[in-house]
């Protein structure tokens, strides 16, 4: 079991009972856990992206980089974070169903690998705005194959009805375009259907549709260069001391079985929760102990604001009180809430832990992705700080 506050006494505890809430990153799990993506991907001759929205603070970003990965962008400014870190333009992809005008003139101005193309009227901006620039725009077309990733709603993004991708249905009209089309280069297709996904069978499922697709556009006359998987592996939030590294090599192994790649074709992937997402935790401090007539309330001073999940998603985070790592008395139920002015403002319901008190120091796990990146100063809250160690 790995315990990323090991190191913490009770003078640091001491310490950090006058700075919370804040972000503690632990940068030799970021680095081990880059480690066994990389050893696990490069048997197969894979290439991945760290999908940015996941977390884009600067260290997080200068160790991903280190380790030969690209970048998956989702905003024009996710693409200036990414040249501003030394990421090479080849090697940034840039996706998202919103793409604006000014955001596609600073991809082509910098000559990235490829737009993640999401459909037909962006198709149709991107070869106008190349054309008028007189830049070819390398593109991957994303597919929407209908396969179900089995998670929550909020983050399936792979069935026939959906905001992202191409519908399957609206490939003519594609073909037709691209035939058309003086300033667009197909480089090749691009697939994601869902995050938080633990099932590998669902990647099995994708490999199949992916072949199908595969197969029908190279029958319509098109090389494809790259097929592009997506990521969406998940993390295991409810034992993250025991299983703090994906099993990355399982992963990169469905991949090798059932998709079928041509002799000069390379595979790519966007993974971000599965690298940076047990790296992190919010760090909070118990302020009350609120003794309501069923329930017992520990109200702490994070809130909704930093951490957003469980609201969002009726996300399930682990909490580890630093303060009172042993004790011999019962386990005591709480609710673990912030102070933000909604009822939605709650960390987890009806927790079982150690007795908790005023002062005691808690740690909100398995936040190093979507956790700060989606924080809001709702309320006028100060944003938390980070800390790395």
């Amino acid at each position: 079991m790995i315990n990323p506050f090991a190191h913490l006494n009770s003078a640091s505890l001491s310490e950090a009972q006058k700075h919370t809430p804040f972000y503690a990153y632990d940068l030799n799990l970021l680095e081990s856990t880059l480690k066994a993506c990389v050893e696990a991907a490069n048997p197969f001759g894979y290439q991945v992206h760290y999908a940015f929205k996941a977390n884009f603070n600067k260290p997080i970003l200068e160790r991903v980089k280190k380790w030969g990965l690209g970048a998956d962008c989702v905003s024009g400014g996710e693409i200036e974070r990414a040249l501003e870190t030394g990421f090479s333009p080849e090697d940034i992809v840039f996706a998202g169903v919103g793409k604006t005008e000014s955001e596609i003139e600073l991809a082509l101005d910098n000559r990235i690998f490829c737009f993640n193309v999401e459909s037909l009227p962006e198709l149709e901006i991107i070869q106008e705005i190349a054309l008028r620039k007189d830049i070819k725009a390398s593109i991957a077309l994303r597919i929407n194959p209908n396969v179900d990733a089995h998670t929550h709603h909020y983050i399936t993004t792979g069935l026939s009805e959906n905001k992202f991708g191409i519908y399957l249905q609206s490939l003519p009209e594609i073909f037709q375009l691209l035939r058309q089309a003086s300033h667009l280069v197909l480089k090749g297709l691009h697939f994601h259907i869902g995050s938080l996904i633990t099932d590998l069978e669902v990647f099995r499922n994708l490999c199949l549709k992916v072949n199908e697709i595969r197969e029908g556009f190279e029958n319509e006359g098109f090389k494809l260069e790259v097929l592009n998987l997506g990521g969406g592996l998940g993390i295991d939030y409810y034992k993250p001391g025991l299983n703090p590294i994906p099993d990355f090599k399982s992963y990169f192994e469905v991949f090798n079985k059932f998709l079928v790649v041509g002799p000069k074709q390379k595979v790519h992937f966007e993974l971000g929760r599965s690298l940076v997402g047990q790296a992190g935790s919010l760090i909070t401090k118990v302020l009350y102990l609120k003794k309501g007539l069923n329930t017992d309330f520990l109200i702490v001073d994070a809130g909704m604001n930093d951490l957003l999940r469980p609201s969002l998603y009726q996300a399930y985070h682990h909490i580890d009180n630093l303060s009172n790592t042993v004790d011999d008395k019962p386990l005591e139920t709480y609710d673990v809430v912030g102070p933000v002015c909604e009822s939605g403002d709650f960390f987890r319901k009806s927790v079982s832990m150690v007795p908790s008190k005023r002062g005691d120091i808690l740690a909100i796990r398995s936040a190093g992705a979507y956790g700060e990146v989606m924080s809001s100063p709702y309320n006028l809250r100060a944003k938390a700080p980070d800390l790395y160690f």
